[in-house]
């Protein structure tokens, strides 16, 4: 053997590979066990999302799962701030429009991911009469009242209390409305619960009672966009819709009373059809809205109160999927006509059709239509009402 080769290999066994002048097989006893791999687990963070002009504070609660996937929710509003999913591959991408401060949601004139109370959508003409007495409303969307008002639930400060769970985590905002506000009557105690599992399901549970008759219809504003906000518009989105009929309305909006079934419309999605199919239709409904802006009677079972089905959406690229159950009746969907460039987050412009809603509810103006599903809560009574934003890709 060649004598440097064999010093070499002399050097390599007394001393080992790592230099260490012990063999390495007691190298490898001597030394610690790995830690044990610590499982992921669903959890939930808070953080400051800055401070409003009266000095109040707000904060921002990060509800992640097990898998990364998080939900991010500010008691300012109760607005959903984030919603990041997986699409086909695992890439995470934050599929809610919105705002990456304070400000922007302060403003905020097109309620992104915000609760809305006391009333979900459009009353007629600002006003309603409850028990033989009528209470006037804000005009805030002539000659109707929208989404509560001025200083609707949107604006408000919630008391936000975080929890965790094995397979969820979660945050409950309440709001107490002072009877009066915004002309409803009755002080009203509302609850409105977050919670996100290992599943990619965002469940939002809504309750409240009250000290006197009054109306209420809550939903949540979350515009989606599958591709990802900022990516474009939401046109070849395939939406399938669990109705066979809808609530036609006049001029403004407000329903006409009737309850029209869907097929031979435009609004006809009881197979999956791509949101701009029709979106443009010579329609006189269609126009109305300048795209979709309408409400749809939910197809639910015998009991009335299940968990159905509302919608279904797939957007194809992506591969990423959402279903939306709900106990509510109605369904409002909103192809978001009057986006009109505004700025929002990583400074991506929004524009028209970028995005859509499916805002689970009551019928617009219920307290105004007595054939419809009743709004009225009274005393000793509490409201409930559960949506699951269930997120999916293949």
């Amino acid at each position: 053997m060649n004598r440097s080769i064999a010093l070499a290999f002399f050097a390599v066994a007394a001393f080992g590979l790592n230099g260490c002048s012990k063999p390495a097989s007691n190298n490898a006893a001597s030394a610690p066990p790995p830690a044990p791999a610590v499982a992921a687990k669903a959890s939930v963070t808070r953080s400051s999302f800055g401070t409003l002009p009266d000095g109040t504070a707000v904060e921002q609660y990060t509800l992640k799962n097990a898998s990364g996937a998080e939900v991010r929710v500010i008691n300012y509003g109760g607005i959903v701030t984030a919603i990041k999913v997986p699409d086909r591959t695992g890439r995470l991408d934050d599929v809610v429009l919105g705002y990456d401060t304070l400000d922007g949601y302060v403003k905020n004139p097109t309620y992104f991911g915000a609760i809305i109370g006391r009333y979900a959508n459009r009353i007629g003409k600002a006003q309603f009469s409850l028990d033989g007495k009528t209470y006037k409303l804000a005009v805030n969307n002539a000659p109707n009242t929208l989404h509560g008002g001025i200083k609707g639930f949107d604006k408000a400060v919630w008391q936000a209390d975080s929890f965790e769970k094995p397979d969820s985590s979660g945050v409950a905002m309440t709001y107490t409305s002072p009877d009066g506000e915004e002309g409803y009557p009755g002080t009203l105690a509302t609850r409105v619960t977050y919670t996100f599992n290992d599943a990619n399901e965002l469940t939002v549970d809504y309750s409240a009672t009250t000290d006197k008759p009054t109306v209420l219809n809550l939903t949540n504003h979350s515009y989606f966009n599958l591709a990802g906000e900022g990516s474009g518009d939401v046109l070849g989105h395939m939406l399938t819709i669990n109705a066979d009929r809808y609530t036609p309305a006049d001029s403004t909006l407000i329903p006409v009373g009737e309850l029209a079934d869907v097929a031979g419309t435009p609004l006809d999605f009881r197979t999956s059809t791509a949101i701009g199919a029709r979106i443009d239709a010579d329609n006189p409904q269609i126009k109305l809205g300048l795209g979709y802006d309408h409400n749809f009677v939910v197809r639910h079972s015998q009991q009335g109160n299940d968990l159905a089905v509302a919608a279904r959406v797939e957007e194809p690229k992506t591969g990423r999927i959402l279903e939306v159950r709900t106990t509510e009746p109605g369904m409002q969907l909103y192809s978001a006509n009057h986006l009109d460039g505004l700025i929002g987050k990583s400074g991506h412009a929004y524009a028209k059709r970028n995005a859509f809603c499916l805002e689970t509810q009551h019928y617009p103006d219920s307290p105004n239509k007595a054939s419809f599903p009743t709004t009225t809560l009274r005393p000793g009574e509490t409201f409930h009402s559960q949506t699951v934003y269930a997120f999916s890709a293949k």
